[in-house]
């Protein structure tokens, strides 16, 4: 796994500056492997579809990762053709590769990156890639395991697709919904500081880059995508599902040893400078035990008044289960509102009813410690039976927060470490850089930029 020197912590997001018109605002990335057939027609349709409706400057990069057929010369000639387009040749394979040496090098400050089958309805770019000109997010995927998302594809790659979510989901905890589908795209800045930690070249590639930002606070903006599968699609489905579960198991030792400097990766609180100057803000994860630590306090405390008071007119099971009732409902709307955050009526009913499946288990334990006294000692004491009941309930509030973070609120991910920066940062410039396959600086061009064709890269 790797730990490389980055150039550290992140600044708060910023909206874009209207840039001068020589610089690109978005570049897409096309990598490409032996797809001298779809080639052309891909980046035709794309092209087309970026100058009537894409408002800002962009460029297209075919990144060629060792194609042994004409790929090459295809793409030569489309940079030749297109002034918006260009190429590079890289000599070994590899997708996460060559992600990694256009993004690495490109001058764009929102790069992207698409499957040359065009799988993905194009009509998602713009919504994808919204959220990171206006600093709102910083990186976005297109989901297709979303509700709104309109896929079409076979039962088997169906299946291989949402099994595989299934296992980031409890091997990693990731909480995105779909780490595989070809339509991502991230801020430059945030590029040049995660790309020196991630170190799959392949199609893990994107998993990984996406398990740490999340790790590390960042936030991810799902797209819903319209998508139809590529019947002729050339990716081995067995190979690359053994490589991805081998990147699953590196990528969980990394973190469960803390051998991954994410530090490096956090933003600032908020993007109000009033927020930079808020210390001490618990993360997640701390906030939510303390949160529920009172309530819990508080509802045990109801609860035993409860019994109490039930217990006058009632026997001990009938009192238990009714004090157990009422402060369940109690505790899921104090924790619902305190502890997890959760705003709104939306989903009140769902999740007072898995709040209810969670008393259940509680009450499961205690009464079951009342049955096990009662058969133990005949009549027992009243403050036996409370001293017995609060061994119970403590062993019950583990367990319930334990299904509250995971099961009835799994959608609160945690608070990003906060970074006090004693001034607010200046605003990011986005100067043209020298490419490394160029020959010279990109010329300036009006309103579109165009690129030197000796930047494309020939067999």
């Amino acid at each position: 796994m790797r730990t490389d020197s980055s150039p550290g912590t992140l600044p708060a997001r910023e909206h874009l500056p209207a840039g001068a018109a020589d610089t690109p605002v978005l570049d897409v990335v096309i990598p490409v492997y032996n797809e001298e057939k779809d080639l052309r027609p891909c980046v035709r349709r794309l092209h087309d579809h970026l100058t009537r409706t894409f408002p800002y400057a962009f460029r297209i990069t075919i990144a060629d990762n060792a194609s042994t057929d004409t790929t090459p010369r295809v793409a030569a000639r489309l940079a030749a053709e297109i002034a918006e387009v260009t190429s590079f040749r890289l000599e070994q394979k590899g997708r996460g590769r060559a992600l990694r040496t256009v993004w690495a090098a490109s001058d764009a400050p929102i790069l992207a990156y698409m499957d040359v089958d065009l799988s993905t309805d194009l009509n998602a770019l713009l919504p994808l890639v919204a959220p990171l000109i206006s600093g709102h997010s910083d990186l976005a995927i297109g989901s297709r395991l979303s509700r709104s998302s309109r896929v079409v594809r076979g039962a088997k790659r169906e299946f291989i697709s949402r099994s595989y979510n299934l296992i980031l989901r409890g091997s990693l905890q990731a909480r995105f919904s779909d780490a595989q589908c070809g339509f991502k795209a991230i801020r430059r800045d945030v590029a040049r500081v995660l790309l020196p930690l991630v170190e799959d070249t392949g199609w893990f590639f994107d998993t990984e880059l996406l398990v740490l930002a999340e790790r590390a606070g960042l936030r991810i903006h799902e797209v819903p995508v319209d998508w139809v599968d590529d019947p002729d699609s050339t990716v081995h489905l067995v190979r690359t599902a053994t490589d991805d579960l081998k990147g699953v198991w590196r990528v969980g030792k990394a973190l469960a040893t803390g051998s991954l400097p994410l530090d490096r990766l956090t933003r600032p609180f908020g993007d109000d400078p009033r927020d930079r100057e808020i210390k001490d803000v618990p993360k997640g994860l701390a906030r939510q035990l303390v949160g529920f630590c009172v309530v819990g306090a508080l509802s045990t405390l109801f609860y035993l008044l409860l019994y109490s008071g039930f217990r006058v007119f009632t026997g001990s099971q009938t009192a238990n289960a009714l004090a157990l009732l009422v402060s369940a409902i109690a505790n899921t709307a104090a924790n619902r509102r305190l502890t997890f955050g959760v705003r709104g009526r939306g989903g009140v009913v769902r999740h007072q009813a898995q709040g209810l499946v969670v008393f259940g288990i509680g009450l499961a334990l205690t009464s079951g410690s009342l049955v096990a006294l009662d058969a133990a000692g005949g009549d027992p004491a009243h403050s036996t039976e409370l001293a017995v009941l609060i061994a119970a309930n403590l062993a019950a509030t583990v367990l319930r927060f334990l299904l509250f973070r995971a099961w009835v609120f799994p959608d609160r991910p945690d608070a990003p470490s906060t970074v006090v920066a004693s001034s607010a940062p200046p605003p990011p410039t986005y100067a043209t850089e020298q490419l490394p396959w160029s020959h010279g600086p990109l010329p300036r061009r009006s309103p579109r930029p165009t690129y030197d064709t000796d930047m494309r890269d020939s067999r």
